[in-house]
């Protein structure tokens, strides 16, 4: 078969291949830039601007390389360049008119001026009138501005153009990206628009139905991109660069694997997924459906898949069964785990009948060899747990009303959750067993249990169910409108109304007298009473609500599809939102007579316009058959066909989709020369081509096949002789330059595609492999063949190709981290170059392929050879370094490796720093010994540096020293000023207990000697040996002698006095200011002020809310009981006495204080009266009564703490005080 270009893409590498063919008829096409200029450019020449420029932007070079750099370039290629950054490119038509304003297209010269004072850099441009090309030469001090400044002139003088490209739609996701990542570095690297319709605006297939089979094409979703064509091309590259790394990935299925034969191959799993040598490949079954699921690695999928097949076709030459009979009761043991625990312990598959099914029997399958364990361990399995079947009260009716009530209730999930080591099976209530049971399995007790429960539940429901029969069409009805209603009935009656579903189409409507409510009547009459009274209820609803008739329409069949629609459509347009009509087409309306009929049945307004509806919908189609009823037929050269139909039919589908006719082609010519023996050659057969549809539409059809006939005869064809080296080029990427020659000149090539084993053709052509077919017209013919030599022309001067080898030790770094170096090389030589992954000479040499014109490929040949002479020069050297030693020496962020570098005169850029000094990662052997690499003398600066820190580091130690708690502070000092001074001298580091470091650090060598010591007066210093114990006599010498201790006594304090005596603290500063601490053995939990009590009126009393509010309670009350004792520390014996002789005093001052009055006003506004200035009338209040008076900051409450009497004269002042008018100055 021949190679069409849309294929070609399959067969040859095109990354990076120039354009050959520049379509003339569009307007700006980008030649592939150059990043160095070492000469002027003539721009008259035709060797430096050949006409066959590139169509599109530069695209992206071929992927990495499989070989890495884990460590990064080290020594960047010496490629010459000019200290000014430079770059040519050439437009071969310039679009202005999006340039100017208000409308009007501005020049290409304030074009360029814009971008000059925008990026800051130099544009020059120059025309090739003959070639009818601008060339624009561009200089930048930096690649950055260069880069902006390029792109922002394609986008200015560029037209805007549309391009579609149709991805598979699993590689959606992918171009996407997490979060719209990759999608966001697209649109924001070319300024293209790109657009993705939604999942749901895209059919997978013409019919709107993803029923693609796996042997199918992968459904694609056409991406939209919209920006300036170089741009474009350029956004076109990246998404199809995404697409061919995510379409290697497959999914197929095994169907209807064999019911006997599925137990063992989901036993084999791990068999199979071990078959897989390389790659991956996940499988998931579909058990109800019989089949199992490959996705994963092409491959690998394939090789699964054929494996699991060729199981299944062992197992069913092998496979024996017996037959046992066995209790329908004991079937439930031998299902689902149960059946994976026999065939785990004897390699047998068991299978049994259906619940629902009368048959006890059970087979058993397996070798025959494996049969008679495979008995033994179903009789087991079989016998493993309690059975219990428990019958349900009859008739049947009612049994079926009891299952569908448990049913409704979730009875199951209920006793399971009570019972979770019992499994319970009810039956199903469309069963047509004379009897149901439900089955119980576990262990004896608690299946006794589960019994006991459901019995008694059976007891109350006995005489409380019934069926009520009601329409299922009114169901809805019933329930949207008296929803309320139904609630009553619960209330009223105790009885539950169970309406089944819609789906169902059932109009058995269940009436439950619940038995679990708390006022449930067990009485049967009580029952029966509340049962009719609901059901009579409910046909009265059902009588409101509407009333419903059946309606038969005779519909020929042939017209039934118009009213069923696509997938169902026009049906349920008919039927509406409410969903409150049956209708049943043909064979599903029940009539055995005919199936020319269609039935309507719901409420008699409904089934009256749906009857219309459908009457119309008949005669509209009888109406357009008679319209496309006109048809025309005539004949045409066999040889033809092919191109009138199109690949998998698109000629004819594009007829009819453009004209609405349907077109069918024939052999009856054929059919009817072989029946009568005759032969004629092959040029004069024909095929009969039948137009069907409207008149003027079927004659507009039989014109353009005509028309493509008459072209077709003048079709030729023309061999070129063109080496096969340059075939993938003038195909290009995907096979973009051979279609847009094919669309240019409708013209097809056809590419040579030879065999792997003898190099033969493998097209329809027998083409030799440095020939290329071109057919159509003659024109086209003539134009395509001109191209495509002048292309071959181009691509004989400018893909050369040369290949030499390198040791494969510089590899890693030729490439460089993440391939930096040599994308760099292929960047400013302006080549392709392919790093092989296998290697010669047993792996000492790797070969690369370097691709491009004769000075380029000498260019990169040398950057190249320049890094691997440099490789050679490497040493590596070894340093032991303990690993505790580790995340000191590399410091945060690395940079403590950064310094010791610069400090050895190595190189600052941080990628050269990469890979010098390498720590072993976690868990990796030996973990001791770090690795140098890289120049020798910088090497061994290294290595002595690294050796000098280690030794230092193996000399700190930690020593302890006792330091009170007291004298911390002042030997760290404000900010830690002393601290820093201290080790900042002795090159040390303090830890005091209490800091961030302190238990990081480890234990002192020298803690045993302070075993006694308190941990809070335990200091840490660390650092070399010398300095360290320096630091140790200087703090101990630092350390102040301790005072003397004074006198001191001790006071027996009440626990409920605490808070009084202390004031909030205020009577302690007191004590301390003569000198004086005090130390408590125990401190009250609460507070002794009691809470503000609640207000005693009556709730019929007046209240005046403008008149104050007084209560009155007990102090102390709610307060701790105890004592505590005061301990009283004095510096002389003055002190002490002093001190002692307060607390006394303060003892019977709290004692006094026996009653707490709350004095609550209306607002605040008498607060700053009361207050008086600087809390001058609190204080004298306080004074004349006696008692200790708190204005509340937060509410309106004072609250007065004193005896009775003095918080009734403070009440009465304070009262007297706002009374009396305020004024607002002294008068005298």
């Amino acid at each position: 078969m021949a190679l069409s270009a849309a294929d070609l893409q399959k067969r040859h590498e095109l990354e990076g291949a120039p354009d050959p063919f520049p379509s003339l008829s569009q307007q700006s096409a980008a030649v592939p830039s150059q990043k160095t200029t070492p000469a002027p450019v003539d721009t008259e020449s035709e060797e430096a601007f050949p006409s066959l420029a590139s169509a599109a932007p530069p695209t992206n070079g071929p992927a990495n390389s499989a070989w890495g750099a884990a460590t990064g370039p080290r020594i960047k290629a010496s490629v010459n360049r000019t200290p000014v950054f430079t770059d040519s490119f050439t437009l071969s038509a310039i679009d202005l008119s999006n340039t100017g304003k208000d409308g009007k297209a501005g020049s290409l010269g304030e074009v360029i001026k814009t971008v000059m004072a925008k990026y800051k850099v130099k544009v020059e441009a120059s025309a090739n009138q003959k070639a009818r090309q601008t060339t624009f030469h561009v200089k930048a001090e930096s690649q950055k501005e260069l880069d902006k400044a390029k792109r922002s002139l394609l986008a200015l003088l560029s037209p805007n153009i549309t391009l579609v490209i149709n991805a598979p739609a699993s590689t959606i996701p992918s171009i996407i990206g997490t979060k719209g990542a990759n999608l966001k570095q697209i649109r924001d690297q070319t300024g293209v628009r790109v657009d993705i319709p939604r999942r749901e605006t895209v059919l997978p297939n013409g019919n709107g139905h993803a029923n693609y089979n796996d042997e199918e094409e992968e459904p694609t979703i056409p991406v939209t991109l919209t920006g300036p064509q170089p741009l474009a091309y350029e956004a076109q590259a990246l998404l199809n660069q995404i697409i061919s790394s995510r379409t290697s990935t497959i999914t197929q299925r095994v169907r209807d694997i064999p019911a006997h034969i599925l137990p063992f191959i989901v036993a084999r799993r791990s068999f199979f997924l071990a078959a897989v040598d390389y790659g991956t490949v996940n499988l998931t079954l579909n058990a109800p459906a019989r089949e199992i699921t490959a996705s994963g690695d092409r491959e690998a999928v394939i090789r699964v898949v054929e494996l699991i097949k060729k199981t299944i076709e062992t197992f069913q030459t092998s496979l024996t069964s017996i037959k046992i009979s066995l209790p329908k009761r004991q079937h439930r043991l031998l299902t689902g785990q149960s059946a994976e625990a026999v065939m785990a312990k004897s390699k047998c598959a068991v299978s049994v009948g259906k619940p629902e099914e009368a048959g006890d029997e059970v087979t058993v399958w397996g070798l025959s060899s494996d049969l008679p364990a495979g008995l033994a361990a179903v009789m087991e399995q079989a016998n493993s747990k309690y059975i219990h079947e428990l019958y349900l009260p009859g008739p049947i009716a009612l049994s079926k009303q009891l299952v569908a009530y448990f049913d409704y209730i979730q009875y199951g999930e209920t006793l399971k959750a009570a019972h979770p080591n019992v499994d319970i099976y009810f039956p199903s209530a469309g069963t047509s067993a004379s009897s149901l049971t439900i089955d119980l399995v576990g262990d004896k007790p608690e299946v006794d249990a589960v019994v006991k429960q459901i019995s008694e539940l059976l007891g109350k429901l006995i005489g409380g169910t019934r069926d009520v029969t009601i329409d299922w069409l009114l169901h809805r009805i019933i329930t949207g409108k008296n929803s309320k209603k139904l609630k009553q009935f619960y209330e009223a009656h105790n009885v539950h109304v169970y309406f089944p579903n819609e789906s169902l189409e059932s109009s058995t409507v269940l009436l439950v007298y619940d038995p679990l409510s708390a006022n449930a009547s067990l009485s049967p009459d009580e029952k029966k009473k509340r049962l009719d009274e609901v059901e009579k209820e409910i046909a009265k609803l059902a009588r409101d609500a509407a009333d419903v008739k059946t309606e038969k329409i005779s519909v020929e069949k042939r017209w039934h599809d118009a009213v069923v629609g696509y997938g169902g459509t026009t049906l349920n347009a008919i039927i509406g939102e409410d969903n409150t009509l049956s209708i049943k087409v043909g064979a599903e309306a029940g009539d055995a007579s005919t199936e020319d009929v269609i039935l309507v049945r719901g409420i008699s307004s409904d089934v009256d316009r749906v009857v219309k509806e459908i009457l119309k919908i008949v005669e509209d189609a009888k109406n357009d058959e008679i319209v496309n009823s006109y048809s025309t037929e005539f004949d045409i050269d066999r040889e033809y066909v092919g191109r009138i139909v199109g690949s998998h039919g698109a000629g004819v589908n594009k007829l009819r989709d453009q004209l609405g006719v349907k077109v069918d082609v024939s052999d009856d010519f054929e059919d009817k020369e072989k029946d009568s023996g005759k032969k004629k050659k092959a040029t004069h057969q024909k095929s009969k081509v039948k137009i069907t549809g409207r008149k003027e539409n079927v004659e507009e059809a039989k014109k353009r096949i005509i028309t493509q006939v008459d072209r077709l005869a003048d079709e030729t064809q023309e061999i070129l002789k063109i080496p096969a080296q340059y075939h993938s080029s003038l195909i290009g990427q995907n096979g973009k330059y051979a279609i847009r020659l094919e669309e240019k000149y409708s013209v097809k090539i056809t590419f040579p595609r030879q065999s792997a084993e003898n190099g033969e053709s493998k097209t329809r052509e027998q083409l030799k492999p440095d020939e290329v077919l071109i057919k159509g017209g003659k024109k086209g013919v003539a134009g395509a063949k001109s191209e495509l030599l002048e292309a071959y022309e181009f691509e004989k001067e400018n893909n050369n190709v040369l290949k030499f080898t390198v040791p494969t030790r510089s590899v890693a770094r030729i490439l460089g981290r993440g391939g930096a170096s040599i994308n760099e090389i292929k960047d400013n030589t302006d080549t392709q170059i392919d790093v092989e992954k296998g290697s010669e000479d047993g792996g000492a040499n790797t070969t690369i392929t370097v691709r491009g014109s004769k000075e380029a490929i000498a260019a990169a040949k040398a950057a190249i050879l320049e890094i691997s002479e440099q490789v050679v020069e490497e040493v590596f050297e070894t340093v032991t370094v303990e690993s505790k030693f580790h995340r000191g020496i590399i410091g945060a962020g690395g940079q403590g490796l950064k310094d010791i570098i610069a400090k050895c005169g190595g190189p600052s850029d941080p990628k050269l720093q990469a890979g010098l000094i390498r720590f072993p990662r976690q868990g990796e052997e030996p973990f001791d010994e770090v690795r140098l690499r890289g120049e020798a003398k910088l090497v061994a600066k290294l290595k002595s540096e690294l050796e000098e820190i280690v030794a230092n580091l193996r000399d700190r130690v930690i020593l302890a020293v006792e330091i009170p708690a007291a004298q911390h502070r002042v030997l760290i000092g404000r900010g830690g000023h002393n601290l820093n001074e201290l080790q900042n001298k002795l090159n040390v580091q303090i830890q005091f207990p209490g800091s961030r470091s302190y238990g990081q650090i480890g234990e002192p060598e020298n803690i045993a000697d302070f075993a006694d010591v308190d941990a809070a007066n335990i200091v840490k210093v660390t650092g070399p040996r010398a300095a360290v114990e320096k630091a140790v006599t200087e703090l101990k010498g630092s350390v102040k002698a301790p005072v003397p201790e004074g006198p001191s006594s001790t006071i027996t304090v009440p626990l409920k006095y605490h808070h009084a005596i202390s004031n909030q603290g205020q009577f302690f500063r007191t004590l301390r200011n003569f000198g004086v601490q005090v130390d408590h053995s125990a401190q009250p939990a609460k507070q002794s002020t009691p809470a503000r009590p609640a207000p005693s009126a009556r709730i019929d009393d007046e209240v005046n809310p403008n008149e104050p509010e007084w209560e009155v309670a007990e102090n102390y009350q709610d307060a701790e009981e105890g004592d505590s004792v005061w301990t009283i520390k004095a510096r002389d014996q003055a002190g002490l006495e002093k001190a002692e002789k307060l607390i006394k005093e303060a003892i019977g001052n709290a004692a006094r204080l026996s009653h707490v009055g709350f004095l609550t006003l209306p607002d605040r506004s008498a607060f700053p009266r009361i207050v008086g200035s600087k809390g001058a009338n609190v204080a004298r209040l306080r004074n004349e009564t006696g008692a200790d008076i708190t204005v509340s900051r937060e509410n309106s409450t004072i609250v007065i703490i004193g005896g009775e009497n003095e918080i009734v004269a403070a009440k009465d002042a304070i009262l007297k005080m706002i009374s009396t008018p305020g004024r607002g100055r002294r008068q005298d």
